[in-house]
Parts: C-alpha cells; sequence; structure tokens
C-alpha cells in the first residue's frame, strides 16, 4: 500500500475526546503525527467534518478536519500545529 501521509504517523493507544458545539464524544487515538491522526469511535454516530480532537494525557487540543471516514475508524488533518489548552 502506497503512503500519502505528509509526515509519518507512529502507533499509539491514548484516550481522547472529539469536541464540537458544546458536545463531547469519546474516541481512541490509534496513530499519531504533526499532521494529522487516526482514530477509532465507540459507534459510527454523526459528527461534523470538522472539529476539536483533545488528548488530555498530552494536555493538548487541536482542531482538526476529516479527510477519511470508514465505519468505526477515521483520519484527520490537523488545521494547526499543537494548540495547547
Amino acid at each position: 500500500m502506497e503512503e500519502h501521509r505528509a509526515t509519518p504517523r507512529h502507533r499509539v493507544l491514548k484516550a481522547g475526546t472529539i469536541e464540537f458545539g458544546g458536545e463531547s464524544i469519546p474516541c481512541t487515538v490509534r496513530n499519531l503525527s504533526a499532521s494529522g491522526a487516526g482514530i477509532e469511535i465507540t459507534s459510527p454516530l454523526w459528527f461534523p467534518d470538522r472539529f476539536v480532537l483533545a488528548l488530555p494525557s498530552e494536555g493538548w487540543r487541536k482542531r482538526c478536519r476529516v479527510v477519511w471516514r470508514e465505519q468505526k475508524r477515521l483520519g484527520v488533518v490537523f488545521d494547526v500545529v499543537f494548540e495547547q489548552s
């Protein structure tokens, strides 16, 4: 499979949240790079194509955009490099 990412991602297993419009959905971050992440959710609920991904264990929140969705997995790219909370 050919790699199309701008920066290589590293496998992780971190608890995160998808935040939008005052709502929060728990998620698991499965891979991470400076430019994006692979996320897994517990159910394929609807949420917008743009949201804030928060990783409390890392102490950051990033605005991001969905670039692909596949059932309970999705890939996002970050709009800006690390926003500190």
